[in-house]
């Protein structure tokens, strides 16, 4: 067979035997493939690496920063301006000390410092596919021609025979050929915390999921113990952790509700403008009957567009997220993009990985089942310490002796070592031995005691094919033949008679229970009934329907030491003492978190790799499904349809054993139905749907470098809980933002429509220059605004369902609120303005005519003060609040106030601003105008409260 007609699928080779596998790769088990077969076969599949598709450059994330329509209007509005400064130049009609230009650097300034802070956030590189590479092994022993030889990992082709031994990492996927007690820990790829046994031998249905196709190795994993060689059947882009890498760089990145909102905004302003300066250009030539006046138009028409943008708005948001950030960071959240701290605020639905997000990745024996008794145990993690409870009741161990028996056997039978570390009880070995080392602590059974009276003299290891492992033990005492010197502990003075050895035997239940004969019954041993065997059988069924991994345990006196290789005779006869059942624990906190969630109305969903049994005892123990909810598993999943997954996607809390594929297409199904998803997750397999959802929420401890880069979010902790801390910043945030955006747009509604009356009504001139209005719209609005970002939470903030994600920026009362506040601004101003220019053109007026614009200024600036102060609360009048709960506002109304006095009373800022000096009378007269602002919106907090309305 040529290389051009090796098979292309993938999901078959877990369901050939060895021997068609080979026949299809035309490879030999002994000799591998030639030079000349490796090189066709180079040349069709390419090297065994991982491909990266072209991305945006930076120069395309820099330009794109400049297609806001908001930026653009500015551009626009800089070239205006310029232009008319350059005609003013070449004519000569440039006021005495006017610098030309000013207005037109000034907008540039601005646009380009709003283009650089959208370039910062959005050109942070995906990191994802660079921590994926990390995954694949440099090196790899192959046989080639006949001939053991080492070579680089990205030269193996399918066809290839792949040598592995314990500590080597896999680097490609591959069936085996023939494996020695071979274990790889795959939690990488599929999230689960279990080390898989591999059987060569086994033909497997087609539809197996990923996780129990144990006759096959793939890239990425790691071998724990054992030897296998293995035929290499798929390289580089096609193996499973290829399939993640193309999944990862086909998601697309959505807009986030914040920059979705914002760019409704740019259009509604920008289209409102353009509208505005339209009627007045148009009734200024009416007016004017004529275009002799059209450089004032366009004067008025360029402070109007200057004055409706938002300029300082981007810098504020971009500080508030910023610190929203510092924040979560000391709730244990770190924030990878700065978006995510508002969209935190959006989720609906939270899809939670199950091992080490809703778990501890920590096996702890929750049952224990000997002479007929169910005991429960309690305790976390692996902290040695518990209680056994018969019917709800804790029972002392005299009164059960037979737990002490057993929990000898689950200290002795075991190579894992418990140990304290720094104050935390912590494993080194296999998870499932460290639960059984830390139940025998919780019985007062030490391991290292043990050891002593029980020293070991021989083993059977566990093999996948014998599925348990026995430890020959010499009882101290009986060894030197004097009977009478026998020293043997009580817990297992009844395991003997005069026997020097003992054997412990642990593994699958039902394989340990054919093996013996006897059952340990309290202080002595009976025969075994049948009866006695069915209840035992029973009772691991239950067990195990309750999503625990059992085991079953069993001795037998020896009076010799078994030869090596004797396991088949040797485990014959055995004592049965019992079962035990474990599980990786949920953690603690994370019932507390689930129900919070709820609270808020949000959906928690766990996604796991694991059992549905599993899966179903762990989502029902935290509240995240009731008894009898349905669990969709992978294989129901592989044969819907998008549409009928779609269908089906809001009715399941709990899917198990799913592929990453799954996670992928779950998240897309959940987004369809207009949900808004974080996904949390540690493992490889989970990257594509964390960057896939709204939110990914990545683990810091155990989270895998690929799961962290993929992520929005990455959890410090760990900690289920911190996802509803950070949520809750969401929050807190997107209400602030929404109230400066209030503040702000009131005020430039305001100035615009203030701008637009002055020709109208027949005043001379423009009020404001466009340099006034940056300054308005960066320092008067920028600093109160910045410091409104930082209010307190609200007391029921958590007590609410998520506003919709895709609501409008105008939603709730924002929009009506900002227009009513613009007109009031604007009247009140408009009004100051009349009386002003009346003033200031008095016969007996003894200053510069153009002071009517300085007090225009003036009085916007002033007003937004009052604003600042009252808006602070939608409903709470400000003398009810206290002051001092935000003191960052005091202070920028202080600062803002004094900064502007200084334009009106320095004479440098003076003149750069075109400002005119105010006298105390006129300065007087602003600050009340200006006071008519704040008693207007309180006033209204009063209306609504008589009317029994609560304003949003």
């Amino acid at each position: 067979m040529s290389a051009n007609s090796l098979p292309e699928g993938a999901a078959v080779w877990h369901s050939l035997e060895v021997d068609k596998a080979l026949d299809l790769l035309d490879s030999n088990a002994d000799s591998g493939l030639t030079p000349q077969e490796i090189q066709q076969r180079l040349q069709k599949y390419g090297s065994n690496e991982l491909e990266e598709t072209a991305g945006r450059s930076t120069w395309e994330i820099l330009l794109d920063q400049f297609k806001n329509i908001m930026l653009l209007m500015l551009i626009g509005v800089a070239l205006i301006s310029g232009i008319l400064d350059l005609i003013a130049l070449r004519s000569g009609s440039l006021k005495p000390g006017e610098v030309p230009f000013k207005d037109t650097i000034a907008i540039l300034a601005i646009v380009i410092l709003n283009g650089i802070l959208g370039y910062v956030q959005e050109s942070r590189a995906e990191k994802a596919l660079a921590a994926l590479k990390k995954m694949t092994s440099p090196l790899v022993r192959v046989i080639r021609a006949a001939r053991l030889v080492e070579i680089a990992a990205k030269e193996l082709v399918p066809g290839d025979v792949m040598l592995l031994e314990a500590g080597m990492q896999i680097a490609a996927d591959g069936r085996l050929i023939e494996q020695s007690n071979l274990q790889v820990r795959e939690s990488a790829l599929t999230g689960e915390a279990q080390s898989v046994n591999k059987q060569a031998t086994l033909k497997l249905p087609e539809e197996t999921d990923l996780g129990d196709r144990i006759n096959l190795v793939f890239q990425g994993t790691e071998v724990i113990q054992g030897r296998a060689k293995v035929l290499v059947t798929n390289t580089g882009m096609t193996t499973e952790l290829g399939k993640i890498a193309t999944m990862l760089q086909s998601v697309e990145s959505e807009p986030t509700p914040l920059q979705q909102r914002m760019t409704q905004l740019g259009n509604v302003l920008v289209t409102g403008s353009l509208i505005l300066v339209a009627i007045v250009v148009v009734g200024g030539v009416i007016q004017a009957r004529g275009f002799s006046n059209i450089q004032e138009l366009l004067e008025v028409s360029l402070s109007m567009a200057v004055a409706v943008v938002p300029e300082g708005l981007p810098a504020v948001i971009t500080v508030t997220l910023a610190l929203g950030t510092q924040r979560m960071v000391r709730q244990n959240a770190l924030i990878r993009k700065l978006p995510a701290v508002e969209t935190l605020g959006s989720v609906t639905t939270i899809c939670s990985d199950k091992t080490g997000t809703l778990t501890q990745n920590k096996m702890v024996v929750q049952s224990v089942s000997t002479n007929n008794k169910n005991f429960r145990v309690t305790g976390e993690g692996y902290t040695p310490i518990g209680d056994f409870q018969l019917n709800g009741q804790q029972i002392s161990l005299e009164e059960s002796p037979e737990i002490s028996a057993l929990a000898v056997a689950c200290a002795v039978c075991n190579d894992s070592v418990l140990q304290k570390e720094q104050g935390e009880w912590a494993i080194l070995g296999d998870p499932t031995e460290g639960a059984l080392v830390t139940l025998a602590g919780k019985a007062g059974i030490e391991k290292d005691q043990w050891n002593s009276k029980l020293p070991r003299v021989a083993e059977f290891p566990f093999s996948s094919e014998r599925k348990r492992m026995s430890v020959i033990s010499q009882v101290e005492g009986v060894a030197t033949g004097d009977a009478s010197s026998r020293d043997v502990d009580p817990a297992i003075a009844n395991f003997l008679q005069s026997e020097p050895y003992l054997m412990f035997t642990k593994g699958s239940p039902e394989l340990t229970l054919a093996r013996s004969t006897q059952i340990h019954l309290g202080n002595h041993s009976a025969p075994l009934t049948e009866e006695q065997r069915q209840k035992i059988l029973t009772e691991n069924d239950l067990m195990a329907s309750k999503g625990l991994r059992v085991l079953g345990f069993a001795y037998k006196p020896l009076v010799e030491i078994p030869p090596e290789g004797s396991d088949e005779t040797s485990e014959q006869g055995l004592v049965w003492l019992g079962l035990v059942g474990m599980l990786d624990a949920p953690r603690p906190e994370v019932r507390a978190a689930v129900q919070e969630c709820r609270d808020a109305g949000i959906r928690p969903v766990m996604i796991t790799g694991d059992h549905q049994l599993t899966a179903r005892a762990i989502a029902t123990d935290l509240g995240i499904a009731q008894e009898g909810d349905r669990v969709l598993t992978g294989q129901e999943l592989q044969r819907m349809s998008d549409q009928e997954l779609e269908q089906n996607v809001d009715l399941v809390s709990i899917y198990a054993r799913v592929s990453p594929e799954h996670k992928l297409r779950i998240v897309q199904a959940l987004q369809r139905r207009g949900r808004f998803v974080a996904m949390t997750g540690d493992g490889v397999n989970d990257a594509p749907a964390l960057k896939q959802a709204d939110i990914g929420i990545a683990m810091g401890i155990t989270g895998t470098d690929v799961s962290k880069e993929a992520s929005d979010m990455v959890l410090l902790d760990d900690n289920f809980a911190t996802i509803v801390s950070a949520t809750k910043e969401g929050r807190v945030v997107y209400t602030n933002i929404r109230r400066f955006i209030k503040y702000i747009l009131g005020s430039n509604i305001g100035e615009v429509l203030t701008i637009a009356a002055a020709p109208l009504i027949g005043l001379g001139g423009v009020p404001l220059t466009p340099l006034q209005i940056l300054w308005m719209n960066l320092v008067t609005d920028g600093l109160p605004a910045l410091a409104l970002a930082v209010e307190p939470p609200e007391p029921d903030v958590m007590q609410r369902p998520p506003f919709s994600p895709r609501e409008s920026i105008f939603a709730r009362g924002l929009g009506s609120y900002m227009i009513r506040i613009g007109i009031i601004f604007a009247i009140i101003t408009i009004a100051l303005m009349w009386w002003a220019y009346q003033h200031t053109h008095a016969p007996e007026y003894q200053g510069n005519p153009d002071t009517w614009k300085t007090m225009v200024f003036t009085t916007l600036c002033i007003a937004q003060m009052g604003h600042a102060i009252a808006i602070r609360s939608n409903n709470r009048l400000t003398i009810e609040m206290n002051p001092f709960s935000n003191i960052f506002v005091l202070a920028a109304v202080v600062v803002t106030t004094i900064l502007q006095l200084m334009l009106v009373y320095v004479p440098p800022l003076r003149d750069f601003f075109g400002t005119h000096y105010l006298t105390l009378e006129e300065l007087g007269v602003c600050i009340g105008f200006s006071a008519l602002m704040f008693v207007w919106i309180e006033g209204e907090k009063i209306f609504l409260r008589i009317m029994g309305k609560k304003a949003v």
